[in-house]
């Protein structure tokens, strides 16, 4: 009775696991470059004493297939076509993120929405002669390649950093937009094959119907386990009385 009473705790754990997980999704269904999450299970069974021990672990695993590129017209909005990653500074740390909505600072650095740096072949990207034409409302050239090369006036500045993680499964989810590339588990290879596309951005591959259809069916799945776990209980408090009465 006890084993039916985890069994079906751990059933609600995972469902309430799977719902938050569907929650976040579809909060950050605007989010450009926001890569969906899907709930997986490990189970572990671990020795002890002689004894095995069984545990389920649950996770998320973000889904990495490409969202759709909206077209802006904006010169400061980018999409990656392919598997790479921009790279952006923040606090100290650097982060992988799929959203290239960027802006120029008044010191003339390349920023995203976040207010991170963007950054470049040889560090974060400042285009000053840019930012001052601008505020000046001279007339100026600002293109970026296919390879992500930057030219103002035709004259080459900087290189957008783009990587390619060698182990996608292992990204850690951070703030949304971000990843975070732990080195004991992922390497970071300089992204040679992805096109960068001025212009447009990435807009987030979260599916509204399926995750609807998926937070439906787990709230019913959830109901069920809640109801078993009543029953279990009034059993045990049947079986509890019974015993009372000899």
């Amino acid at each position: 009775m006890i084993d039916r009473f985890r069994t079906h705790m751990q059933a609600m754990q995972t469902l309430q696991r799977a719902q938050e997980i569907t929650a976040n999704n579809l909060a950050n269904i605007n989010t450009a470059g926001f890569k969906s999450g899907k709930m997986f299970q490990s189970i572990l069974n671990e020795e002890i004493d002689g004894e095995v021990f069984t545990s389920v672990q649950t996770g998320s695993r973000p889904v990495m297939t490409q969202g759709v590129f909206e077209q802006t017209g904006n010169d400061f909005d980018f999409a990656i076509n392919g598997r790479g990653f921009f790279v952006v500074e923040e606090g100290g740390r650097e982060f992988l993120t799929r959203s290239g909505r960027f802006t120029l600072d008044g010191n003339g650095s390349l920023r995203n929405e976040r207010g991170g740096q963007v950054m470049g072949q040889d560090g974060p990207i400042t285009l000053p002669e840019l930012n001052q034409a601008i505020g000046e409302n001279r007339e100026v050239k600002f293109e970026v390649g296919s390879d992500g090369t930057i030219r103002v006036n035709d004259r080459i500045r900087d290189r957008l950093r783009m990587v390619e993680p060698d182990n996608m499964d292992r990204l850690q989810r951070h703030a949304g937009m971000y990843f975070h590339a732990d080195e004991e588990y992922v390497t970071l290879n300089d992204d040679e094959r992805s096109t960068v596309l001025q212009g447009y951005f990435e807009k987030s591959n979260v599916n509204t119907l399926e995750e609807m259809v998926d937070m439906m069916q787990t709230m019913q799945m959830f109901e069920s386990a809640q109801r078993a776990l009543r029953t279990a209980d009034e059993m045990l408090s049947q079986a509890t009385n019974k015993l009372g009465q000899y």
